[in-house]
Parts: C-alpha cells; sequence; structure tokens
C-alpha cells in the first residue's frame, strides 16, 4: 500500500487466508486511508500544526505541552496526539485518519462476508497512542463495524454473590491493543490481523459505535479533559 493512494481490496484478497464463522479482522487506520488518498505530501502540506487543528475536533496547542513534541487533540471521541496525523512508514507523506471510519469498516466487512459466505465477523479499524502516566503505545478502535462493543456486567453478580453497579468490558480497545501489539510499530509491515476465537463477543448487522462513547461531562475523567473544550465554553 503506497501514499498518496491505493487500493485495500487486492491486497486483502492476495494475504488473507480463508475466514471463518465469527472471525474479527483488525486493520490499521494507515492503510484504510492510502485507500481512501488521505495523503499530502510533507513538502506541499504547508504547517503541520495548521493541519493538526483543522483536522482535530479539540487540541491544546504544543506550546502548553511538556516538551512541546505534539498538540494533543481529541478527534473522532478518542484521545490522540496531533490529531493522527502520521509521517511514519509513509515514503514523504503526511497520512491523515480515514473518514467515515465506521462507514468503512461496514463495506469492508459486506465485501468479506460475501467472498468468505459468512453470517457472523467484525471489521475493527485501529490506531496505536500513548496512554496517560505509561511510556509506550498501545491499540486503539477509531473505528469498526459487527460487533458490541462493551460486554456488560451490570446487574450480574462477582464471585462473592455482590450486585455489579458500573462493570462494562471494552472489547473493541482490548482486541485493538493486542493486535497492535502483533502488527508492531516500526518495519513489521503486518497491517492485518485475525482476532480468532474470541468467546464474549455479539455479532451484529448494525453500527454500534455510538454504544461505545460516554458523553463528555459524564466521564470520569472529565475534570482533566475540559482543558480541551475551554475554547467551546467561553
Amino acid at each position: 500500500m503506497l501514499p498518496p493512494k491505493d487500493n485495500i481490496y487486492p491486497i486483502l484478497d492476495k494475504y488473507l487466508p480463508p475466514l471463518n464463522e465469527g472471525d474479527i479482522l483488525l486493520i490499521t487506520s494507515k492503510i484504510v486511508s492510502i485507500h481512501q488518498g488521505r495523503c499530502v505530501k510533507i513538502e506541499a502540506a504547508g504547517n503541520k500544526d495548521d493541519l493538526i487543528k483543522k483536522e482535530a475536533d479539540s487540541y491544546i496547542d504544543r506550546v502548553k505541552c511538556p516538551g512541546g513534541y505534539v498538540v494533543l487533540t481529541i478527534k473522532g471521541h478518542t484521545l490522540a496526539a496531533s490529531a493522527g496525523i502520521d509521517e511514519s512508514n509513509a515514503n514523504g507523506h503526511y497520512v491523515f485518519w480515514p473518514e467515515k471510519i465506521n462507514e468503512t469498516a461496514a463495506e469492508i466487512c459486506a465485501y468479506l462476508k460475501k467472498k468468505n459466505k459468512l453470517k457472523k465477523m467484525a471489521v475493527i479499524i485501529t490506531d496505536s497512542r500513548s496512554t496517560p502516566l505509561r511510556y509506550g503505545a498501545v491499540g486503539v478502535a477509531i473505528g469498526f463495524y459487527g460487533l458490541e462493543p462493551l460486554r456488560d456486567y451490570r446487574g450480574t453478580e462477582d464471585i462473592f454473590g455482590r450486585k455489579l453497579r458500573m462493570s462494562r468490558s471494552n472489547i473493541v480497545d482490548s482486541l485493538s491493543s493486542a493486535a497492535v501489539l502483533v502488527m508492531g510499530e516500526g518495519a513489521e509491515k503486518i497491517p492485518l490481523v485475525i482476532a480468532r476465537g474470541v468467546k464474549p463477543v455479539k455479532f451484529t448487522n448494525r453500527h454500534t459505535y455510538k454504544d461505545l462513547i460516554i458523553p463528555i461531562k459524564e466521564d470520569i475523567y472529565y475534570p482533566l479533559l475540559k482543558e480541551f473544550y475551554k475554547r467551546e465554553q467561553k
């Protein structure tokens, strides 16, 4: 997959083995972006910070960040550096996040279901990000289709019979972290990972991304995140 634009479907046809009922395909966002032509030559792009701020839903300027290394952003309900704009493994281009990510995941899922004659499968589009208070990158789902994103434990009992009131397991980000570990951060060239036999998953034929998202003011981390929203509140 070469910037500025390439076709993901021949890659899927050539490199994916036959898929099984209940498989989940995880795809790194970079090759989805290249498929969509979401790339621009670095020398023609102008000021990177201007690009980041245009792409971001909200941002904190790099002058406020330790070392001034990044513009901190929220994009697509995800806390990320630089609105996901990346230049690693990009052959002299900036690669932006894909557009209409969930719709694209649904298109790829429908194609693979038809090709493999499947009723149940899902597609998750991943990226990597840093986590506050921790070194190192982990995976996150930036879009998906075909599965329920959460496993809900509310109303069930723990091993001592105590009823759980808030517990939910984030399936899509957990799978993305495992997949990104396999994909790597350097020259591994593994943009596709199949998760097979994941028992807690419930498959669906509806869009479920909104089920994952917490309204910002209901988030327990809002006291920290509200720095992003000061401009909107003025």
